[in-house]
């Protein structure tokens, strides 16, 4: 995905989204696993990976920029020091 096709309004409206999914659905068992939010039409897949959720998203024919995080944690991936 080009970074071109993300508004920055997305990411606050992708994690509200996310927010309120998880007060509706129960995820203690799929701690880890990756959320592929859609902040367009507030769909959500969940994978064992990144890749999983996209290949759900390419199944239900979805091809939209989506925010990804990690179920359990408030981001995807952190870089921090060894």
């Amino acid at each position: 995905m080009s970074t071109e096709t993300w508004k920055p309004e997305y990411t606050e409206r992708a994690r509200e989204l996310w927010r309120a999914y998880q007060r509706q659905h129960d995820l203690s068992g799929l701690r880890g696993q990756v959320a592929a939010v859609d902040p367009e039409s507030g769909r959500v897949w969940i994978g064992e990976s990144a890749t999983d959720a996209l290949d759900r998203m390419n199944a239900d024919g979805v091809d939209t920029p989506v925010w990804f995080v990690r179920v359990g944690f408030d981001h995807y991936v952190t870089k921090g020091r060894r």
